[in-house]
Order: C-alpha cells, then structure tokens, then sequence
C-alpha cells in the first residue's frame, strides 16, 4: 500500500455480497447438476407450479433474458420435465405445465436448494441466522430493492464453469 491509497473508511460491502453470492451460486450449480438440473431449471419449474405463468412470466421471476428462457424451457422440454402449452384463461398465450416427472424433479431439486442453503448459514447460531436475514431482507426491500438508471448498464459477476446447453 502506497501513501496514495485511499483510506478505506467502510467496510467493502460490493466484495463481500459479490463473493458470498458468487460462492452461493457455484455451491447450488454443483448441487442441482447431480440431478441434471440447473437453478434456471429449478426456478422455472417451481415457479411454473404455483400457478399458470407464461415464459414472459417466468423471465421475469427468474431474471432471465428472452433467450435464456427459450433454451432454459427447450432444456426442460428435452428432459421431459416441463412443456409449452395453451393457456387456459387467454388462447392467445402459452404457458409452462410442468410434468409429472418435472414435480417430482421440482420437489426434490427444493430440497437441495434449501440444503443448500442451510448449509451456507449452518456456523451461525439460531439468532444470528434470523437477524442476518431480518437485515437482508430489509436491505433488499428498502435501499437494495431497485438497481438504478445507468447509462452504461451494470452486467452482473460472470459465472464461472457454466453447464452446457443441454444439461
């Protein structure tokens, strides 16, 4: 450290949400992956079986681009888990049904994601579990809850050791 470096007077709270979120996700992509799934995967097909919602719907649930959902739903077609169907309230539009053997997948690909996450909290005590996400959940729902407008648009951390398409 040279003399010209700033003094840091906060703690880096970029870094430590960006590697806690970053190490988050490749936990869950190697835990969902066992069962051939994706958390794209996941969230499309729990999300699909709350209720009727087309693949617009979804994107929107999952953050997901019109091209990533395309090749999220053709993934989840191809295995069998989920297809495109009628609406049954607006012939106009197509939603996500999800098979059989897609809410067998979806049950047990929750499970994983909440194993996952028990497991990324498990060295904090009872409280501390419930206050840390108290204060998230306040961030996230106050000065956290809406990305500002950028002329020159953020792009989220590059995940590391993607699945391929077909996985």
């Amino acid at each position: 450290m040279t003399a010209m470096t700033p003094t840091r007077t906060e703690p880096d709270l970029s870094f430590l949400l960006d590697h806690a979120s970053h190490v988050l996700r490749t936990r869950m992509s190697a835990a969902l992956a066992e069962i051939g799934l994706t958390a794209r995967m996941h969230c499309v097909l729990v999300h699909a079986m709350e209720e009727e919602r087309t693949q617009i719907q979804l994107a929107e649930i999952g953050d997901m681009d019109k091209t990533t959902m395309v090749v999220t739903v053709d993934a989840l077609e191809d295995a069998g888990l989920a297809e495109r169907r009628p609406s049954s309230t607006d012939r106009r539009a197509r939603i996500i049904a999800v098979t059989p053997k897609g809410a067998r997948i979806a049950g047990r690909s929750q499970e994983i994601v909440d194993g996952v996450h028990k497991e990324a909290l498990s060295d904090l005590t009872k409280e501390d579990r419930r206050v840390f996400l108290s204060i998230l959940h306040s961030l996230v729902e106050g000065p956290l809850a809406t990305p500002v407008e950028n002329p020159r648009p953020v792009r989220r951390a590059r995940q590391h050791g993607k699945q391929g398409r077909n996985k």
